[in-house]
Order: structure tokens, then sequence, then C-alpha cells
């Protein structure tokens, strides 16, 4: 039964349906091996099927004397087209081919290919009702194609020229025959279709090559008396000598002309520069005249001594007078070599304009000679166009004569595709593979199995779990869930020894450790008392002092600690990050808490062999987090029990509420926690012991432990609360 109400929001327990999955997982291997053993009957059952492929490269193909630009020319040709090789995966499935790989391997005398051989009493009783028309009327190669296609694959390889035939049969060495047939007729009825079209060409070439040869001696001959009667002599084989006169005139001219336009540029530029009295220094033509880089440096020294000097001598001084005058005769240096400079540009541009008035009166007279040459060369084209297209056809057309000629014979006439991978005899079944449908028929019935039993946990509650409810109510759950599990132990039964908490250790580490007698223990179904002592009410209480720690001493032992459990739970279903550190000697806590009872812990910690973030782990029921006990030596562990302090520290800045359950310790080993005593102390007394309680009580508030806080679901809380007061 659920303990899930009706109109309660739940939250699927994972836990549980693994658990229950891992319960069955007997009848689960069961029902997968009978799984696997039926795929397998059934695999052995089915009639294998075999399967071979031959592969064919679409390609043009030349024979082997061919020139190069013919097989480049034939390369360039349709077959690259995607359409083109469409086209010939469809004329492999053609009926004509197909007939005649029939007829050729003689498949109509094969039962696999052709069952109306055979009949059937259902077929006869069919044919006799003229329901049904008589397939031994039609040809064999008819009756066999149908089934011929059903086991037939062609297909294009993506990406490629390459066509596959695919072909299965129940015959390994059939399916290797049949694709290799079917590749070979292709090749050679393709072979055959090129062998027609050279024949036919070579027919069609001969008299029009005689005819060509005729009219092209013919043009020949006119081109030779035209260019002889009218003086078009050539000078490099297609240039006549008054044009070729004329372009080199035409090209000085223009280098003349751009000679003279950059030297009145040049000439304008210092024109400006010394008009508009701006610095000429920057211009090519200054800078690259040598007079004027000793003129400037003698400036620039001249320049410097007259800074120098004004420093320390008046304006009027006649040394500074003296340089100034030096410093304005260089000046007027410079300014001459600058008008001598511009001269001899400007004569430069002088020298261009007469050279490009004399290129000038040359080229007209050139313009001239070439006009009529020019006139004489319109008729000279036209006959040498004429003379041109004849002998290109001419030469065309013997081309193409050679190689139909040399094509007439049917090896040298290879098809445009090649066998780049033939079928061969397969060895192993292409259908059924048994071994992976055995694989598959377990997995699946495992997986189908799982998902069965999941779904009837689900429907019968037992994965469900309230989200709303207590802590209290789900440790209480997980206590009934527990009772078949062997670590899930009741809580502290009534007169067993209440194990020592691990700062006892510390306490007296050479004194045997004295048993503690056990409080009688609160039954799990029985309900909390609603006082200011309840798990409730401690939580609200913690909450509202926003205490960065709180230590839980349980001397009453397992049933104590179940009740700190269940406070650590309350404040994480709250919203609260809340850590519980297990300091107990019987790891009860961890116990309740942790899904593997054996994980890393303080212990492991504190002896150096886990590291911090490896000991933090997950509450199973709940949000909170959980430190264990550990696996290593307690002993060994104590003695760096100072790091603990270290350890709360860390804690307390990541979590809002840090919980140290230890157990039944006294005040001696919880001073040894923390420095400070400005820290919460929970009494956790399931059912009060006034004595116990009121000892307690007295020992921690004369060490100093103001802030301690009785955690009871019992009435006489209140009543010991009153007189430890």
């Amino acid at each position: 039964m659920s303990g899930v109400a009706r109109d309660q929001d739940v939250d699927i327990d994972l836990g549980q349906l693994v658990r229950a999955v891992w319960a069955r997982r007997l009848r689960i291997l069961a029902i997968t091996l009978v799984g696997a053993g039926v795929a397998f009957a059934g695999a052995k059952i089915m009639s294998p099927q075999y399967r071979s492929e031959t592969r064919i490269l679409i390609e043009p193909r030349a024979p082997a004397f061919a020139s190069t630009q013919q097989a480049n020319d034939a390369s360039a040709g349709p077959l690259m087209d995607e359409l083109n090789i469409a086209s010939q995966v469809q004329l492999l499935q053609s009926a004509d081919l197909l007939k005649k790989v029939i007829n050729d391997l003689k498949l109509y005398n094969l039962p696999e290919f052709d069952d109306a051989a055979s009949g059937s009493a259902m077929s006869s009783i069919l044919v006799k009702l003229h329901l049904k028309k008589n397939p031994l009327e039609n040809p064999p190669e008819e009756r066999v194609i149908d089934a011929f296609v059903e086991r037939l694959q062609v297909y294009q390889v993506p990406g490629s020229r390459v066509i596959g035939i695919t072909f299965t049969s129940k015959d390994p060495k059939l399916a290797a025959a049949i694709p290799n047939a079917m590749a070979n007729v292709y090749l050679s009825t393709q072979s055959g279709a090129k062998l027609d079209s050279n024949s036919e060409a070579t027919r069609w070439l001969e008299p029009e090559i005689e005819g060509l040869r005729q009219k092209v001696s013919e043009a020949e001959r006119k081109v030779a008396e035209y260019r002889t009667s009218h003086g078009l002599l050539q000078t490099n084989g297609t240039t006549t000598f008054p044009a070729q006169q004329l372009n080199d005139i035409s090209a000085e001219l223009t280098r003349v002309r751009g000679d003279k336009a950059n030297a009145e540029a040049r000439a304008q530029a210092v024109r400006n520069a010394l008009s508009s009295g701006e610095a000429s220094d920057t211009l090519p033509d200054i800078m690259s005249s040598q007079a004027i880089q000793r003129l400037k440096g003698t400036e620039s020294g001249l320049q410097s001594q007259i800074s120098d000097l004004q420093t320390s001598l008046l304006n009027n001084h006649p040394r500074l007078k003296s340089l100034r005058a030096q410093l304005s005769d260089i000046r007027s240096q410079i300014r001459q070599e600058t008008q001598k400079i511009l001269a001899s540009i400007e004569n430069e541009s002088k020298v261009a304009d007469l050279r490009a008035s004399e290129l000038e009166r040359q080229s007209d007279t050139v313009q001239a000679n070439s006009a009529r040459a020019g006139e004489d060369e319109v008729g000279l084209n036209a006959l040498e166009r004429e003379a041109n297209a004849q002998r290109q056809l001419l030469e065309t057309y013997l081309v193409r004569y050679r190689e139909a000629a040399s094509r007439a014979d049917s090896n040298s006439s290879p098809a445009d595709a090649r066998i780049v991978s033939r079928a061969v005899e397969p060895v192993d079944p292409y259908f059924p593979k048994v071994v992976p449908i055995v694989v598959v028929a377990a997995v699946a019935t495992l997986i189908m199995s799982a998902i069965v039993i999941m779904l009837a946990e689900l429907f019968s509650g037992r994965a469900l779990r309230p989200t709303d409810a207590s802590p209290e109510t789900i440790e209480a759950e997980a206590v009934v869930e527990e009772k078949h599990v062997p670590q899930a132990a009741p809580i502290a039964a009534a007169g067993k020894p209440v194990q020592p908490s691990m700062l006892a250790v510390v306490a007296d580490e050479e004194d045997t450790i004295e048993d503690v007698k056990a409080a009688e223990d609160v039954p799990e179904d029985e309900p909390e008392d609603d006082n200011e002592f309840s798990v409730a009410s401690v939580a609200d209480y913690l909450t509202g002092s926003r205490a960065p720690l709180a230590i839980a001493i349980s001397p009453t032992g397992e049933n104590g600690s179940a009740a700190t459990v269940s406070l650590t739970r309350m404040l994480a279903d709250a919203g609260h990050r809340v850590i519980l550190i297990d300091m107990t000697g019987s790891g009860y806590p961890t116990e309740l808490m942790a899904e593997d009872p054996g994980a890393l812990g303080v212990t492991d910690l504190l002896c150096g062999e886990a590291a911090f973030g490896d000991t933090i782990h997950g509450d199973r029921l709940s949000d909170a987090h959980l430190i264990p006990q550990g696996q290593s030596d307690v002993r060994r562990a104590m003695r760096g029990v100072d790091r603990l302090s270290l350890l709360l520290d860390a804690l307390a800045a990541a979590y809002d509420l840090v919980v140290v359950e230890c157990g039944s310790a006294d005040v001696a080993g919880v001073s040894r926690l923390t420095r400070s005593r400005d820290v919460e102390i929970i009494l956790s007394l399931p059912e009060v012991e006034e004595t116990i309680f009121v000892a307690l009580m007295t020992e921690f508030q004369a060490a100093g432990y103001e802030r301690v806080v009785l955690m009871s679901g019992g009435e006489g809380a209140e009543q010991a609360l009153g007189r430890a007061a």
C-alpha cells in the first residue's frame, strides 16, 4: 500500500524503481534468456540469403593509342552529368538487358526464380476457374523477370560516378554470377553502340573531305595572288610594314608626350614653391641637387649657432648680426640654385615639345601610307578568312575520320564504363545474422522487462513519495522501507548499549571507554507532540536565530541521532542549505542518509586519505548534504581533531547551517570542535530522561554554552526544562 494521499503532490522515487528491478533480477534474467533462445531458434529456421555486389565506374574511355587532346575532349562530354549517371542506372534495369542475362544463365530452369513451373494446387484451381491467367502461357524470361527484379538492386553511390549492382539469392554462387553477368552485358551493349556510331561517321566523312581539299587549295591560291599584286608585305607574319611603322611612331610619341607633361608638372611645382615662399626642400628635384644639400647643411649650422648665442648675447650683438647676415646670404644662394633647377626642368619640357612635334609630322606621313595599305588589306582579309575556314574544317574532318576509322574494331572502342569491383562468392549469409538478432532480442527483452516492472511499481504507488511531507514522515517511511535492508536496523532498541561519540576517543584515548545505558527509544509511528521542544519547533528556532553551527548531543544513542537527521531534512525541505557531519561512534546518521554506507567521510579526511570535496555527499531522501563517518581508523583520525574547527569554518561559509551529530558526547569532547562558545547546543532526547537532561543542561551552561536547546517529542520536556532553569 502506498502512503500517498489521493490529492497530494508526489515525486517518483527513482531509488525504489531501481530496487524493484534489482529484486526481480532473476526473473528478468530468465525472461531475457527465453527471448534470446526464441530469437536464436527463429534465426536458425530461416533460409539463409546471400548477397554480392559488382561496381561499375562511369567514365569516358578512349583507345590506348588515342592522343591526350582526344582524351581530354572525351572527358569533357556529358558523361559527367548527374542525369546521365541516373540514365545509366535505368539502362542497367531495362527489360532487354535483364532478359539477355536471364537467357544467358538459363535462370528460368531454377525453381527459385520460376515458381509457376512447379505450380501449386490453389494456383491450378484459380486457372481452371478462369480467375487467373495461366502463367505458363508467358515466355520463360517473362515469368522470371519479376522474381529477378525483386532480388536486384541497382543504385548510384552518393557523391560519385560509381553504380552498384547488388543481387540476393539462396545460392552464393548465383549471387556472385548474376551481377558480373549484368556488368558484362552492359559493357558489351555500350561498346556495340559506339562501333555503330563510328561506322556511320566514316561513311559520311569520306566524300566531304575530298570536296574540302579542292576548296582549300583554291582559296590559298587567291590569297597569294592578291598579296603579290598589291604589295602587302608582312613583317611578323600577320602585320604589314606600314602598320608596324605607324605603331612604333605612335608608341614613341606617347612616351615623349608623357615626358613633356612630367617636366611641365615638375617645373610648375618649383615655381609654386618659389612664388608662395613655401619650403622647397620637399620637392624631389630640389632634394636631388648636391649644391642644395650643401647649402641646407650650412643653413642648419648657422641657425644652430644663432640659437645657442641668443641664450647668452643680446639681439644687437655684433656676433649675432654677423651670423644673421651669413644666414641671409645662404638662403639667397639656395633660392638662386632653385632658379637654376627650374630653368633646367623648363629646358627638358621644351626639348620634349620639339620631339613630339617632329614625331607628329612623321605620324601624319605614315598614316597616309597605312590608310592606302588598309584599303588593300580589306580584300586580303576576306580571302584569308575564307581560306582559314576551309582549312580548319578540313582538319577537323580529317581528325574525326582518322578517329572513326581507327575504332572500327571492337577492341578499339571500349565502353564509357569499367568494372572497378567484381562480385565474389559470399561466405557468410546476408540474412539472417544470428548473433546480432540474438543480441538485439536479448537487450530488447531485458529493457521491456525492466520497463514493465517499473510501470507496475508506479501504478501500485510504491515508487511514489509526497513532495510536501515533513522530514519526520519521510524518515518514518524510509525506516519502514528499510526493514528488509540489512543496514537499516531499527532505532536504538531498548537495552542496547549506546555507542560513544568519536570525540570520546580524544577525551580518554588511553582509558577504557565505559558504556552508557540508553534510554527507551520512541516508536517511529507515534506522532510527535506539538510543543515548543518538537523537531519542527527546533527547526523554526534555528531558522530565526540564523545560527551558522549547531552541535547535536544524543545521550540515548541512535533514536536521538534519528531525530537530528529529521531536523536536518526538515530544514533542507524548507529551502535552507544544510549539511550534517556524522561524529557518532555508531555511524547511524550515515546509515539513514547515505546512498553508500561505505562512502568516504570525516575520518578519511582527517587521516589525509580523501580530499575535502570527496567527503560531501547528498542525502538520499532530501536536498540536505552529509559528511559520513568514513572508513578510516577513528583513533588515528582523532589525532587531527584540531583541524575540525577549520573544517567547520569552511562549511559555515558555504552553507546556511552546519549540524554536527556528536552522539553521546560530553562537554570536553564538544569543546574541541570549536573555540567559540557562541554555538547552538541541541540535546536530542526523543523521550526525556530528567536525570540525563538536567545533568547535561547544568554541565553545558557551566562550561559557558548559554544557547542550549532541548529537542524532544515527550511531554516531560517542559517540566525538565523548568527544573533545569
